[in-house]
This record gives C-alpha cells, structure tokens and sequence, in this order.
C-alpha cells in the first residue's frame, strides 16, 4: 500500500461503502484494455491505485470525494475498464472509482432515458425493449460489457454511428449530472454546450452521477456480409451503401483480407481468405432492399445473412457488431499477438480514394479496417487499421504516412486528452476544471494542459472533439 497517502484513514472515514485494498484486486481494477498498445503497455504496466472504492448512490459518491480531498488523495473513476488509451488507470495512484455497482435505469421515456452511470448499456436496451420497444441509438462494440457513462467518459462512437454519427454531435447526449471535487462537492447539471466539457474527459473535471440519452425504435436487425475480390470496390460500395436514406442501417464497416478470413474464426466459414468483406447491420424489413441496391455492384457477393441461416451455422455466431470497431482488433489479436491499431480518419470526400491509396501504400503491414459512420453530416469513414508491430519508432512513422497522405490520426498509443488528438483543451475546459477539480485530484495525469501550463493546447491539429471556443464559428 503506498504511502504516499492517508489510506488506512480515508477507509475508515468512508464507512459502510464498499472498499478492497488486497493489491492484487486493486491492480487488477486499475487495468483496461491498454495493452492494445505496446507504447501504453510499456508505459503502463506498472499503474496500480491504492484501494478500490465502489459507492452505489450518488450520496456515497459525494462522500468519497469530499473525503478524498480533505486528504488529498487522487481519484480515478471506472465503469467497467473496456477503454483502451489508459483512460480509467490511477496514473498517480490513490482511490480506483468503480461505479459499476452505481447501476440502475431510472426512468423511460418516448426518446430518451435516464441512468445511473454505471449501467451496462446492453442491459439498458433489455429494461428499454421490454418498456417500450426503444433502444439506444448508439453504442461501442462492448456493448455486452461497456457502461454508459463510462461510454460517454471514454468513448466515442460506435455502432450506430452510420446513422446518428457520435458523442461530439449535438444530440446523442441529453442531460448529464457530474459531481464536483471539493471541500463539499456540489452536482451539477449539464446540457447544451456544457456537456461538452465532460464528454470524452475520462472523468478529468467531473464523476458522472446521472445521464439521460436519447432513444430510437427498436429493430430486429439483420447480419449481412458481402464479399469483394476488389478492394476500392469495396469502400466504394459501402459509402455508397451508407448514403442510402431510405435504409435503416445501425453497422456498416468494411475489412480487407486476409482479415476476415484469419481472425473472424467462426464465421470462417463463410469467406474465402482473399476476399474483402463488407459486415452490415441492417433492419429486417429493409434487408431485401439493401440486397437490391448490392445487387447493382459489379463483384459483390452475399456471404451471410443471419435470417436465413441455419440452426447449425447460426450456432455460436458473434454479431456482427462484435467483428467491428475495436472488436476487430480484439479477435486479431488473440490469434497474431503483434497486431496492434490505428484511429484515422479519411476526410470526405475522398474516404474512397484515400483509403485506397493508404492499403496499396502499405500492403501486408496496415491492414484495411473502415467504419463507415455520419461525420459533420457526411457519409465518410474512420479506419481502425490493424498494424503489424514491429518498433515504436515504425509506429510513429506509418502515423506520420498517413497524415502526410492526408489522413488525420487520432493517436491510441497515447493516454492524455490532448496527445491522443481526441480532446481538445481550451480557456473553457480548464476553468471548468478549475472550478470542478480545484486541487487536481480528478483522474491527474491525463490533461496535460493543467499539468503543464506552458503546453500549447491551440494547436492546430485536428481534434475529435472540438474545442469548446470553437463554437458558433465556422469550420
């Protein structure tokens, strides 16, 4: 136990909430999915909290942290650790926050619902169906796992993102409460505007006690796979596919081989290794539609759809959500432990182009993974490329290709805000954090502009989540 910090007193203050401080359990909580990248395990593997702390009410939430800052010790909060840049791991030590047990929906209505931050999303969908007939409109290829706020904390989109596109958009969060750090913490409420200074913040400036998101109708979803010997036509094919309006489509992303052949085992199957694959989440009662529009492709064959499988073959068949997003690089690499990732994204309108361009640049060493998703309004994609890892500095260079080749990358082997080039700091976000993480108690570490005040967070470089100060101007 370190001792750096009050522990043994900060247990005791804390009462009849639920603790662990065995080291092994602690370290083990003090983990996500990092090891995705060998710079974050590098960097990482050492990382462990103190004790682990697991309030289930708002009210034990404001206790822990009114405590821990008349103590002075760090807190990082944790929903259920499928992040993977480092996001809920205690850089300074100190208190590990696991909310999952903060985990109930609390109301459902027409469109939206609200939820403690700790509630699985896939279990949101259960109590949202059975009620309803609604679900979310969003959510990560975790979703069996993930929790919603530590959704909204750490990520950024996912499967429906083709239609509704992600977290950054006006919209796809409603309302958040977000408890304060201080001598007595307060809860705030936040919508608008506001809630951009907590969205993808890792829990920097806030603990998220309450969220409330919007809901769609609930489908029966079909899995179509379609299979191309051609590569652009492929892509070519699904930004075509994603800028069908009439289609109600939730996943639609696009895998060249020898990808889906080596590393998607079950449906094995179903491709031959040198085909390029299209996976398709789309509406039963759209499912003959979107086949026709397939149809008009030269080369496209229909590999699979899951209404007309049989029993035998639909037996022990992921989703296909659970072949997309960071799931792709999941299943890679619990067959070839080298693979690692990139986050990039091809500007539109030229995803096709450039995304062509990139996998013939690369060849064997990038393999090609799209999402297709609605970004600024436009059907383009996001590439998680699985890389063949060999040093560090080969992976800096192949980020450094695709950017001069005109692809921005959102860095995954990086665990700050800023360096990852998915959070932009701003005057705003650092008086919020100022205001609500007074002492910098709050997950440190992780924004480098309170860390270092000399840091230049007006770069120019392209960000995910805008800067706040960037509102109402042009883009």
């Amino acid at each position: 136990m370190s001792a750096r910090y009050d522990i043994a007193t900060f247990k005791a203050r804390l009462g009849a909430i639920r603790t662990e401080d065995n080291a092994a359990l602690v370290k083990q909580k003090s983990r996500d999915f990092y090891w995705y990248s060998p710079t974050l395990k590098r960097q990482l593997d050492h990382v462990t909290g103190d004790i682990l702390v697991s309030p289930t009410s708002e009210a034990e939430v404001l206790h822990v942290l009114a405590t821990a800052f008349e103590l002075g010790i760090p807190v990082t909060p944790r929903g259920t650790g499928t992040g993977n840049y480092g996001q809920a791991m205690p850089l300074a030590g100190g208190a590990v926050l696991d909310l999952s047990g903060f985990n109930k929906v609390t109301s459902i209505a027409s469109g939206r619902f609200v939820a403690e931050p700790g509630a699985i999303i896939a279990k949101i969908d259960e109590e949202t169906r059975h009620h309803s007939r609604q679900e979310q409109r969003l959510h990560p290829s975790t979703y069996h796992t993930a929790s919603v706020g530590g959704f909204i904390a750490g990520g950024s989109g996912g499967i429906g993102s083709i239609k509704w596109g992600g977290l950054r958009d006006y919209g796809n969060i409603i309302r958040l409460k977000v408890a304060t750090m201080e001598a007595s913490p307060r809860i705030l409420e936040l919508s608008g505007d506001d809630l951009h200074k907590v969205s993808h913040a890792y829990g920097t400036n806030g603990i998220i006690t309450e969220v409330e998101m919007p809901l769609g109708p609930a489908y029966t979803w079909t899995d179509v796979i379609i299979g191309f010997d051609d590569f652009r036509t492929a892509v070519a094919y699904a930004e075509a596919l994603g800028g069908q309006d009439g289609l109600a489509l939730k996943q639609l992303a696009v895998i060249a081989a020898p990808s889906p052949h080596d590393y998607f085992l079950r449906h094995r199957k179903f491709i031959a290794r040198d085909q390029h694959v299209v996976t398709v989440m789309v509406a039963d009662f759209a499912t003959e539609a979107m086949l026709a529009f397939t149809r008009r492709f030269k080369g496209a064959e229909l590999l699979m759809r899951s209404d007309r499988l049989s029993a035998e073959d639909a037996k022990g068949l992921p989703p296909v959500f659970e072949l997309g997003w960071n799931h792709t690089t999941l299943r890679a690499l619990r067959v070839d432990p080298s693979i690692t990732y990139l986050q990039v994204l091809y500007p539109y309108p030229n995803a096709v182009d450039l995304a062509t361009r990139i996998h013939a640049h690369f060849g064997a060493e990038v393999s090609a993974h799209l999402e297709f998703v609605r970004f600024d309004g436009k059907v383009t994609a996001f590439g998680l490329p699985l890389v063949r890892f060999t040093t560090e500095e080969r992976l800096e260079e192949i980020m450094a290709i695709h950017e001069a080749m005109g692809a921005p990358i959102f860095n995954p082997h990086r665990y700050t805000l800023e360096e990852g080039g998915m959070k932009q700091t701003d005057d705003i976000q650092l008086a919020f954090k100022k205001e609500a993480d007074p002492k910098g108690l709050l997950n440190p570490g992780k924004m480098i502009a309170w860390e270092d005040p000399s840091y230049d967070y007006k770069s120019g470089k392209t960000f995910l989540f805008r800067s706040l100060a960037e509102v109402g101007v042009d883009h």
